[in-house]
């Protein structure tokens, strides 16, 4: 793969290694996006079936980056609540305590500790290893080893979202299975730029917010819902998310019946004719290119990075536990974090401070001068 810049308008000059934060829209995205926006001057041009065609067509779409049926994919506008449909229908008798990850993001965190707290439930937090040395491999391992037939869920991030952290999925996930404990991942940080399998990893529940690595547009995400949810409570009931939606005559003859699958799980006006064509148009480029693709490029651009971080005494995770499009670097004692974020801004590079890490986030959009501008500027400091 070769940068893609050309595919996006970023400024020229601006050196953007902050995807995590937002990303960029494509040209192709805001052109699709104006053309269906443009179709509201004239709501007689818009039929009962558009409410449900385009986003169907999303669904099945994102399905395929996932490897899961459309049918198990709803559409939701943010992670807080996707995860919220997930958290709520964890059966109570399954066990007295949810697993969790330190510095979790903070939509997961408040919807379990909130769920924990209506339940007589508790939050077991696992923490990372003080050793920096086999760090990811030796968190996983103590996520594996503390889930046990008293666990009724474990939920956490498919990576760290502060430093790009790896987790071994497939394996929590099958240990999941085994014991019967709900499996909740958030994948806003890491679908669309790294690979993830649903049924691979056992996942129960994928929650992934659109306007990062989907290069989707902000309020719009996306959820898989596993056969485990499929006979489960929504938090919000919608007319567009029953079986008769699709005839507009029959909407009064209230049933009780929903779609299929995850579709209960929707949000009210799922077919947000002004965000819809965005994420679709994003995620056919997305999946055009190839996910693996996607990652090895960012491989590519941040190994001399890394190299050079390694040779100055800042500190990142080992590269088989460290994702290649999102990782940290701690800074030594004599580097403030603040200053050196506002040198960096000074400069047209953009990262993010999240936690005590500095963490850099690429993309196709990338090239080496950004790579290269951001070991300039923190040599010159």
């Amino acid at each position: 793969m070769h940068n893609q810049k050309h595919l996006f308008q970023l400024p020229e000059g601006l050196h953007y290694l902050n995807g995590a934060y937002m990303s960029p829209l494509l040209r192709s995205s805001e052109e699709a996006a104006i053309i269906d926006l443009q179709r509201k001057r004239n709501p007689a041009s818009i039929f009962p079936i558009d409410f449900f065609t385009e986003a169907a067509t999303l669904r099945f779409n994102f399905g395929k980056l996932i490897n899961s049926d459309a049918a198990q994919i709803a559409i939701i506008p943010s992670v807080s609540y996707g995860i919220m449909n997930a958290v709520q229908n964890i059966p109570l008798d399954n066990g007295q305590s949810v697993i969790m990850v330190t510095e979790e993001f903070p939509s997961g965190f408040y919807a379990v500790n909130a769920w924990c707290n209506r339940h007589s439930k508790t939050v077991q937090m696992i923490h990372p290893p003080e050793t920096q040395h086999q760090r990811g491999a030796l968190w996983s391992q103590e996520i594996l080893n503390s889930i046990t037939e008293d666990t009724c869920a474990v939920v956490m991030s498919s990576i760290h979202w502060t430093d790009g952290t790896l987790y071994d999925l497939a394996s929590i996930g099958k240990k999941c299975q085994e014991l019967n404990v709900v499996f909740i991942v958030d994948g806003s940080q890491s679908v669309g730029a790294l690979p993830i399998d649903v049924q691979e990893c056992n996942i129960d529940a994928l929650i992934c917010t659109g306007y990062k690595w989907l290069l989707g547009p902000y309020s719009l995400g996306l959820a898989y819902y596993g056969p485990r949810f499929d006979h489960g409570c929504p938090i919000e009931e919608s007319w567009m998310t029953r079986s008769n939606a699709e005839d507009f005559t029959s909407l009064t003859s209230y049933t009780d019946d929903y779609k299929p699958g995850a579709m209960r799980y929707n949000v009210g006006e799922a077919s947000n004719f002004g965000l819809l064509p965005i994420l679709n148009t994003s995620i056919l480029q997305i999946l055009e290119w190839g996910v693996e693709n996607i990652q090895n490029y960012s491989n590519s651009l941040i190994t001399p990075l890394t190299v050079f971080l390694t040779e100055n005494n800042f500190q990142i995770e080992e590269e088989s536990w460290r994702s290649k499009h999102l990782f940290g670097f701690k800074l030594p004692p004599t580097i403030d974090r603040d200053t050196l974020v506002n040198h960096l801004k000074s400069k047209n590079i953009i990262v993010s401070a999240r936690g005590n890490s500095i963490r850099v986030s690429t993309h196709v959009y990338n090239g080496e001068e950004d790579v290269k501008a951001l070991m300039e500027a923190m040599s010159d400091r």
